[in-house]
């Protein structure tokens, strides 16, 4: 099995990434994307959303990172692909995917599936550009207003020469709707297509990931939001580990709290963990509570007594049950 951490724009940064890596076995991680409209971006860029490449491309932990690109003009596109490889990314992932009206009014993300021959060009282009040790990938959704164009959209990424293709069990219209993903379409494409194929969608529990592969017939899985659901979906997913009990999750929130305001002088904290706890919601229902409490409050000194004062309800003062070195 190959399980990937993917990219969620504002939501799994390097921060993220790190602690999430560091106690999952995921083969790769995706970084958010990164804009290209008219020209070659500045390395800054590059290190600001993936820092790893300071690493050999990797996370502190040792796991590769991905430099995920969006745009549509192919010859940029390709310019910065070269670049992100040059400074240390393993391989280059293509966003087809992002539903964002934003990004779609400006006509990057999920829109491009209308066209799969744009999508074509700027994969020949991109792939031509990066050496061939480097894989390329495509990020895509099974069509746009609907499901009924996956199969060209699919070949479009196979002819451009990408060599693997993550799908997204639904249409950019189902956006994350529950009880649309169609992992059978995703199946499908794995009988078609000659390139290895990731499923990716409503992916939260092993169950889930084993259904999926045997609906699929694949081997590999991307999970995103699951893994904020439940932090070591990776561990459950792969070793069967149980999740985490809440404790433990309260025990990674302040951790990576400690780090989050270090980072970013606690500017955005409050908004970070509250962001977070959205999804713990849904594995642990713990987690209601207290973001009822947090969602008004916007001091992250305030957040953090809340944090460890829930904490102290949770064990004995000698006990811990979740230490991250």
């Amino acid at each position: 099995m190959r399980l990937i951490l993917g990219p969620m724009q504002g939501v799994l940064d390097p921060l993220m990434r790190q602690l999430l890596s560091q106690i999952n076995p995921y083969d790769y991680c995706v970084t958010e994307f990164i804009r290209v409209v008219d020209r070659r971006l500045p390395a800054r860029v590059f290190y600001a959303s993936s820092p790893e490449l300071k690493h050999d491309g990797k996370t502190l932990n040792g796991t590769p990172v991905r430099v995920q690109l969006l745009g549509q003009d192919p010859e940029y596109l390709a310019e910065n692909a070269a670049l992100a490889v040059t400074l240390g990314s393993y391989g280059i992932d293509l966003n087809f995917g992002c539903p964002s009206k934003t990004v779609n009014g400006n006509k990057g993300g999920a829109v491009l599936l209308k066209d799969p021959d744009s999508m074509y060009q700027i994969i020949r282009a991109v792939r031509d550009s990066v050496p061939s040790r480097y894989p390329v990938s495509a990020k895509v959704r099974l069509g746009f207003d609907d499901c009924s164009s996956y199969q060209e959209i699919a070949a479009a990424v196979e002819e451009g020469g990408a060599n693997e293709i993550v799908v997204h069990g639904r249409s950019k219209a189902d956006a994350y709707e529950a009880d649309t993903v169609r992992w059978d379409l995703i199946g499908d494409l794995v009988l078609r297509l000659n390139i290895p194929v990731i499923a990716n969608g409503d992916i939260w529990h092993r169950d889930d990931a084993l259904k999926c592969m045997k609906v699929t017939g694949t081997d590999s899985l991307m999970v995103c939001r699951g893994a904020l659901h439940m932090p070591n979906l990776g561990a459950h997913i792969v070793k069967g580990q149980a999740p985490m009990c809440w404790r433990e999750v309260l025990e990674l929130i302040l951790y990576y709290s400690d780090f989050e305001i270090k980072g970013d002088k606690g500017l955005y904290y409050p908004n970070r963990i509250k962001q977070w706890f959205r999804y713990l919601i849904l594995q642990y229902p713990e987690a209601k509570k207290i973001f009822y409490k947090i969602r008004t409050i916007k001091d992250k000194n305030s957040i953090l007594d809340l944090l460890n004062y829930s904490l102290s309800e949770c064990i004995k003062p000698d006990e811990s049950c979740f230490l991250l070195e």
